[in-house]
């Protein structure tokens, strides 16, 4: 299973998608169509409407980000996150239409807590997989639009139906992976609550913890126990570039075997001028690759599965 981090179609990105959705993702593409599953962070609203959120930068894209998506070898995408009700009541009733109507797995985001806290559930090789997704950033899409009874919105991550949906599904026989939108922005660490809600959700049951949000790459690894976490994987196709490490990225990608992560590896890629994230070679792709693995001292995880 391969995972990515934030994608929307803003300005550059934008233009990309209008002129064809098939091709949005470039040369990212042969990347991400190689695993048996491939997941990102869908970080805007799916509308053409509504009012935008009193916030410095609001996100927004037609339904035919689906179609990219698909396009590009992405098999399910989270949209539990701060930018994913970026354009009120109305934006957030067309986002949930346009997911329904593109037949395009997403989590993290329903017309109620129930579906919102829903897992995408299916059989890959044999292997039953439970993909769950929350939030964990406190801001306006947190206090404003958490999916309640009746309610549309996003998972919270400060919910305990979060905790009690993993445990449901890792007593039902799935192997669960949850995929979050958490941590301090412009930090290549993680906090205490990254880390403490790791740990309950390791304990829960869950196999994987992915992580994005703070626009970096943070450390990823092994606890002690065997579950895998990877807590940041920064900016993917992203509408500006910095010229910085907002710029650097990369695909995660797990192997599972009898319930646990036996493998991962990282390719890294890096933001070209189209907002596109190039598979990464020589001297960059050593320069990435080192930054992933030097933010791993920080994180108590370990570079190689338990024995």
């Amino acid at each position: 299973m391969s995972f990515a981090g934030d994608v929307h179609f803003m300005d550059r990105v934008g233009a990309r998608l209008a002129a064809d959705p098939a091709t949005v993702f470039g040369p990212a593409a042969a990347v991400l169509s190689n695993a048996d599953l491939t997941m990102v962070n869908l970080e805007t609203a799916i509308t053409t409407r509504g009012s935008a959120a009193p916030k410095e930068f609001t996100f927004r894209a037609p339904p035919s980000a689906f179609t990219a998506l698909r396009a590009a070898g992405i098999d399910i995408a989270t949209m539990a996150n701060n930018h994913g009700a970026d354009y009120g009541e109305v934006g957030l009733e067309d986002t949930l239409a346009a997911i329904n109507s593109s037949h395009f797995p997403v989590v993290g985001i329903g017309k109620d807590a129930t579906a919102a806290y829903a897992p995408y559930t299916t059989t890959v090789r044999g292997v039953r997989i439970a993909v769950f997704a929350a939030s964990q950033v406190q801001d306006e899409t947190l206090a404003n639009y958490t999916a309640g009874s009746g309610k549309p919105g996003i998972a919270s991550a400060y919910s305990s139906r979060l905790i009690d949906a993993v445990k449901a599904a890792k007593a039902a026989g799935y192997v669960v992976v949850v995929y979050l939108h958490w941590g301090i922005e412009y930090t290549s660490c993680p906090d205490g609550a990254q880390k403490d809600l790791a740990a309950a959700l390791d304990k829960a049951g869950a196999t994987a913890v992915i992580g994005t949000h703070v626009h970096e790459l943070q450390g990823a690894g092994w606890k002690s126990d065997g579950t895998y976490v990877a807590y940041g994987l920064g900016n993917y196709l992203w509408w500006k570039s910095f010229g910085n490490v907002q710029d650097d990225n990369g695909v995660l990608t797990l192997t599972f075997r009898n319930g646990k992560v036996t493998k991962s590896a990282f390719s890294p890629s890096h933001l070209n001028d189209q907002g596109v994230p190039v598979p990464a070679t020589g001297a960059q792709a050593s320069r990435i690759l080192d930054q992933f693995n030097n933010d791993r001292p920080c994180t108590g995880l370990a570079a190689s599965a338990p024995k």
